[in-house]
């Protein structure tokens, strides 16, 4: 009983470890390979465009496909969308909630943005949300919001 009750007792002390290494290994999944062409651009608003408060954004796609998140498909991804960042996320873990996720694999969406600059810059995500490797990014352009 006194063994069971140490085998025990060490199992539990153990368990952060565990846990934690579980999840280290959970980020750090293999990143998709992107096609050598792939390019991600926003189709519109242009660079340097004034918009309305709300307004729609297109996003384009060049040799790569778009599918929803969760689905394992070679040379396919989502689009993830940047508002304002400085600085880009992590390549080699899914991307947070710091940035708009598509996972439904659409192609446009209508944001609706308070007055003033601002900048908008696409990133593609794998099935897990995680960037391809080599990135797949587009330009960072600014627009006007009137």
């Amino acid at each position: 009983m006194k063994k069971f009750i140490q085998l025990s007792l060490l199992t539990l002390a153990l368990s952060p470890a565990i846990l934690t290494s579980e999840l280290v290994n959970a980020h750090s999944m293999p990143q998709s390979v992107s096609p050598a062409n792939a390019d991600v651009y926003i189709i519109s608003p242009a660079d340097g465009a004034t918009v309305k408060g709300t307004f729609t954004v297109t996003f384009g796609l060049k040799d790569m496909g778009v599918a929803p998140a969760g689905i394992e498909k070679k040379n396919t991804g989502h689009h993830h969308l940047l508002i304002d960042k400085d600085s880009l996320p992590a390549f080699d873990m899914p991307m947070g909630g710091d940035v708009k996720h598509f996972g439904g694999g659409q192609t446009q969406t209508t944001l609706t943005l308070p007055k003033g600059s601002h900048t908008l810059q696409l990133i593609m995500g794998d099935h897990h949300h995680i960037p391809h490797k080599p990135a797949v990014v587009s330009k960072k352009i600014t627009i006007t919001v009137e």
